[in-house]
């Protein structure tokens, strides 16, 4: 009977390979981590701002610092204005 693999098990046996994880745990750093880089450029913007509205910063410069990470995600979007990024949040 055939093993049934998941798509990044070459992932996986590296991280089992070179680290102290066990598969599972391996699996689920890979899973957790594709799902981080799927996020969109406004599923970010939205849960960046609630993640620094909660750590006290204010909207000026909550937007600063959001429009300067933008460009260093995986997959770099379009490059937003402050309006814009307002525009994702408050709709």
């Amino acid at each position: 009977m055939l093993e049934r693999r998941m798509p990044h098990d070459d992932l996986v046996d590296h991280l089992v390979r070179s680290t102290p994880l066990q598969r599972g745990e391996a699996a689920r750093v890979v899973l957790d981590v594709l799902a981080y880089f799927d996020e969109t450029a406004e599923e970010f913007v939205r849960r960046r701002h609630r993640e620094l509205q909660s750590g006290g910063l204010n909207n000026t410069e909550i937007f600063e610092r959001i429009a300067a990470e933008l460009p260093h995600r995986a997959v770099a979007p379009p490059e937003l204005s402050l309006r814009q990024l307002r525009r994702i949040v408050y709709g």
